[in-house]
C-alpha cells in the first residue's frame, strides 16, 4: 500500500510499503480518511528521535486518525462495515498490571503508532483492535475525529486537575495541546481560563473561545492573574508549552493549595522551584498521553460543548504529504493543526 515513510532524518518518501496485517477475530480493518500532523511527527522528521525513541529503520508516520471500517473480525459486534471511526493509537498488553489497574497508557509494553519501531497510520489501511476504535457521531466530521487524539490529552489533564465548578485556570502555551486543554478546562467547569503564548495570532484564536489571552512578551502574567482573582492566584495551572521559562515560573501565579499539571515535554531536563511549590503546598500532577478519554471527547464534540473545527487550519491531500510536513516544520503563526486527507 502507499504510505508516507520517514526513510531517515529529514527524508520522507510517499511510496509503496509492504505491511502484513492479518485480521484477528477482535480486529477491524479501516480505510484511513484523515490524519493530523502532531508535533512528535515533525520532531521525528526533523531529528530522527524523541528521547530514547530512535528511528533506526524506515517508519510510517502519523497517529491522529479517522477512517471507515471496511472489514470486521468475527467476534466484533459493536461496529460494522461502513462505520466512521477514530482510533486510539496506543495498544497496551491487555493482560498487563497497568491495564488491569486502568492506567493502560503507562503500560511499558504499549505499542503506539509512529513511535519506533511501530509503523504509524499515514497509509491507505490499518488493522486495529475494535476495542480501541470509536464510532463518530453523525455531526462529527472525519477531520474532527482525527482531533480526538490531541483533545484526549487536554481531557486527561483536566481530569488530573480535579477541577471544581468556578475554578480559575491558567494554561501556559497556546499551541494545539494548550488550546484543547483550555477547552477541556472550560467544559469541565472553570469560570475563567487564562492562556499565554508569545505568538499573538494564536492568542487571537484563543480569545474566540472565551479564553483570556496573555502575550507574555508584552504583558505581566502575574499581575493579570492577581487582578482577575483578587490577589489569590489561579486554582489550576496547566503547563502545556514545555518551555524552560514557563516551567521555572509555574508556581508564581498559582494560588495557595492550588494544582499544577505538567503536560508539555521539555526537550531537555529543566529545573523546578520546589521551595516555591512547598510554600504554597502546591499539588503537582503529570500526564503521559491519556486513558479512557475517547468516549468523553466524542460526547463533548457531539453536544457542541467543545468545538475543534477552528483549530484545523490547513488541509493537504495524501499525494502532497511531503509538502504538508515541510510546511508543518515551518508553519505560519496562524497555524494550529495541519491535517492530511487520503
Amino acid at each position: 500500500m502507499k504510505a508516507l515513510v520517514l526513510e531517515k532524518t529529514k527524508c520522507l518518501a510517499l511510496r509503496d510499503i509492504d505491511i502484513k496485517e492479518s485480521l484477528g477475530p477482535d480486529d477491524i480493518r479501516i480505510k484511513i480518511h484523515t490524519v493530523g500532523i502532531c508535533g512528535s511527527d515533525v520532531h521525528y522528521y526533523q531529528h530522527g528521535a524523541i528521547g530514547p525513541f530512535v528511528v533506526k529503520e524506515p517508519m510510517v508516520l502519523g497517529h491522529e486518525a479517522s477512517g471507515t471500517i471496511i472489514e470486521v473480525g468475527k467476534r466484533v459486534k459493536h461496529l460494522k462495515v461502513g462505520d466512521r471511526v477514530c482510533m486510539e493509537p496506543g495498544i497496551p498488553d491487555l493482560n498487563s498490571k497497568a491495564t488491569r489497574l486502568g492506567i493502560y497508557n503507562l503500560d511499558p509494553a504499549v505499542r503506539f503508532w509512529a513511535t519506533p519501531p511501530v509503523h504509524g497510520c499515514l497509509r491507505e489501511t490499518v488493522v486495529h483492535p475494535a476495542m480501541f476504535a470509536f464510532k463518530l457521531p453523525e455531526n462529527v466530521s472525519y477531520s474532527e475525529g482525527a482531533m480526538v487524539e490531541p483533545l484526549s490529552v487536554g481531557l486527561h489533564a483536566a481530569r488530573k486537575a480535579c477541577i471544581k465548578p468556578g475554578d480559575v485556570a491558567l494554561v501556559t502555551g497556546a499551541g494545539t495541546i494548550g488550546l484543547v486543554t483550555a477547552m477541556a478546562a472550560l467544559a469541565g467547569g472553570c469560570s475563567k481560563v487564562i492562556i499565554t503564548d508569545i505568538i499573538q495570532q494564536k492568542l487571537d484564536l484563543a480569545s474566540r473561545f472565551g479564553m483570556v489571552p496573555v502575550n507574555v512578551t508584552r504583558q505581566n502574567l502575574n499581575d493579570i492573574v492577581s487582578g482577575m482573582t483578587d490577589g489569590w492566584g489561579a486554582d489550576v495551572v496547566f503547563e502545556a508549552s514545555g518551555s524552560e521559562a514557563a516551567v521555572s515560573k509555574v508556581f508564581e501565579p498559582l494560588c495557595p493549595g492550588g494544582r499544577v499539571v505538567f503536560i508539555g515535554m521539555p526537550v531537555s531536563p529543566v529545573p523546578i522551584d520546589i521551595v516555591s511549590a512547598q510554600a504554597k503546598e502546591a499539588r503537582i500532577e503529570t500526564i503521559f498521553r491519556y486513558a479512557h478519554t475517547y468516549p468523553r471527547a466524542l460526547a463533548l464534540m457531539e453536544s457542541g460543548k467543545i468545538n475543534v473545527k477552528p483549530l484545523i487550519t490547513e488541509r493537504y491531500k495524501f499525494k502532497d504529504s511531503i509538502e504538508a510536513f515541510e510546511y508543518a516544520a515551518n508553519p505560519k503563526p496562524t497555524t494550529v493543526k495541519v491535517v492530511i486527507e487520503l
